[in-house]
């Protein structure tokens, strides 16, 4: 380790030359005031890219996750209009339901798809769900996703040591 012995107000090295923090000898490389600084700007600049791209990142899962928390608003809203929707017989998780709008804008389930009725169905059709376990809504387009997700979890489940 250096160490530096004080003689009149003087710091000096007392070590190896090579360990010095300044140069020992007549023939060392001048120390230049201008290299220095060039040093710290060099260091400067790469600090301030090696910031600019960790807030990039950030920037970018906090926009990720802004999208996610609208997904979830969106997906709650939805879910909480068709609990609202008329329906005269008991829902069950796991069964597909068909969503109607009547004239005056009324939303019933019906058991029947567009395609199973006689005539066409009565009123405008909305859409297709499947009511989950949890009391969510999956829309019929989505299903094979939400199902590779509980398949997959099954398994994490299954192979988990305290199950």
């Amino acid at each position: 380790m250096t160490r530096l012995k004080r003689d009149d107000d003087l710091q000096r090295h007392d070590g190896p030359d090579h360990s010095s923090p300044y140069p020992v000898s007549r023939l060392a490389a001048p120390i230049d005031l201008v290299d220095t600084a060039r040093e710290i700007q060099a260091a400067g600049q790469a600090v301030g890219n090696r910031t600019n791209a960790k807030l990039s990142v950030i920037v970018k899962q906090i926009r990720a996750l802004q999208e996610e928390a609208r997904a979830v608003l969106e997906a709650d809203r939805r879910d909480m209009d068709l609990h609202r929707a008329r329906c005269n017989f008991q829902r069950r998780p796991g069964v597909i339901y068909h969503l109607y709008r009547r004239e005056d804008g009324e939303l019933y389930f019906s058991m029947l798809a567009p395609e199973e009725w006689r005539d066409g169905p009565p009123h405008a059709f909305q859409g297709s769900y499947r009511l989950e376990a949890d009391l969510s809504w999956t829309p019929v387009e989505e299903l094979g996703e939400p199902d590779e997700i509980r398949e997959t979890v099954r398994q994490l489940m299954a192979d988990h040591p305290n199950r």
